[in-house]
């Protein structure tokens, strides 16, 4: 099967590592960032420019294909590479992450900070919930009509297979740290549950479509913070199989409070088969990735960068900054010195902040660019580093960087040149 997993060097601590995920789409060097088209598509940037910025991958959500334009319609364009005219290997979510933010969507994040979800946002969430989990399944309200449809893990790996990502996920319960102890262990156990019933149907599905690419099913570890119960998912999935084959990887999901995601991962890690690479779902910033990186994750993936960048918020090695702001109107420097993306080395800040005034869609293209490719860079960089056993220097260097304006960027006299 043209899907596999190589380890190339391990770090002191035994869980970070370099490696090679090999699909029939393409090889990907890890760790590296997934970029994320949700909806076949990294938004305002075409696939050619998304390969130019050094993406290797991309992620869509299954979800969202699924109320549009449809699995079947993807399935009749050749997949999802063919369909999106993107030659590289492609990952899908289950669905799973809609749980969390189509039914209790604090701020949509995964790393998170708990102390910032009061009361109040589970009144608020719980009033707007759009999906509600049983046993069997989810039932989601769509929310481009508000009408009425069920996922369950069957229908979940119906759809992926359709779509023909060389990369999918079981499907999950996916909780929140407000949750209580008692609801993440029956949720947990319930996401054992559907795994199974993935794997089975992964099986079959894959028996009964020969001739595709074979497509590679990851499992989701769950857990919430709970060492035990995060142990405890590990150890259940990784020794799940259908017909004698395993899932082929993992995901490591949920909500996770920023403090604690390293240790999370590493947890994950350590209980994991060294030999199946593990997809960090959700994550984007530098100290989420160094952190995550150092734990044993391989993959991550995170809208963050796309998002940000509709909004004029620009990366730097030195923090963030919003382009849009009065500082840059006659900035005629690029975004960020040095950077070697399209965006910097063909226009100024002063262009951008004009197109933010004067809302331009060009706007949103140009600085996603931009904040895409600082994103697969800096993961890139800390594969390089991990690689020369420099991670500790590039770290250090790095965050020491970053965390001097306390992520936020100290705008100095602008370039007139």
């Amino acid at each position: 099967m043209p899907f596999g997993f190589d380890v190339t060097s391990t770090l002191g601590n035994g869980l970070g590592r370099t490696g090679v995920i090999r699909t029939p789409h393409g090889d990907i060097e890890t760790p590296a960032f997934i970029v994320v088209g949700t909806k076949a598509s990294v938004k305002a940037v075409l696939p050619e420019s998304v390969a130019q910025l050094g993406a290797q991958a991309v992620l869509a959500n299954a979800y969202h294909l699924f109320l549009q334009p449809g699995p079947d319609l993807v399935d009749e364009a050749g997949g999802l590479g063919r369909f999106m005219n993107w030659p590289g290997p492609t990952f899908t979510d289950s669905g799973g992450f809609q749980v969390l933010s189509l039914g209790a969507g604090f701020k949509k994040t995964l790393a998170m900070d708990v102390s910032q979800l009061t009361p109040a946002d589970v009144i608020a969430a719980d009033a707007d919930r759009k999906a509600m989990v049983d046993d069997d399944g989810v039932t989601f309200r769509s929310p481009l009509n508000g009408d009425l449809h069920r996922f369950t893990p069957e229908v979940s790996m119906g759809i992926q297979h359709r779509l023909g990502a060389d990369v999918m996920f079981a499907f999950d319960e996916l909780t929140t740290l407000m949750n209580t102890r008692p609801y993440q262990e029956e949720a947990l156990e319930r996401t054992r549950r559907w795994a199974a019933r993935c794997l089975a149907e992964h099986r079959r599905l894959t028996e009964a479509r020969p001739g595709r690419p074979y497509q590679a099913l990851f499992g989701v570890i769950q857990g919430a913070q709970f060492e035990d119960l995060r142990r405890t998912a590990c150890r259940d999935l990784a020794r799940m199989e259908a017909g004698g084959r395993g899932f082929d990887g993992f995901g490591i999901g949920g909500a996770i409070e920023k403090k604690n995601l390293g240790r999370i991962v590493g947890w994950c890690a350590s209980e994991l088969p060294d030999d199946r690479p593990r997809h960090l779902l959700g994550i984007s910033e530098p100290d989420d990735l160094f952190a995550a990186c150092r734990a044993g994750a391989d993959t991550f993936d995170c809208v963050n960068p796309s998002r940000v960048a509709r909004n004029a918020a620009i990366y730097t090695a030195e923090g963030r900054y919003n382009v849009n702001t009065a500082p840059f109107r006659r900035d005629f420097g690029p975004l960020e010195d040095g950077c070697d993306c399209y965006t910097c080395t063909h226009y100024s800040r002063a262009y951008l902040h004009h197109l933010f005034k004067a809302k331009e869609l060009l706007a949103n293209t140009l600085a996603t660019i931009h904040n895409e490719r600082w994103t697969v860079r800096l993961v890139d960089d800390i594969r390089a580093a991990m690689r020369a056993g420099e991670l500790d220097g590039f770290e250090a260097e790095f965050m020491g960087r970053w965390n001097a304006n306390g992520g936020r960027l100290v705008r100095r006299a602008p370039a007139q040149n």
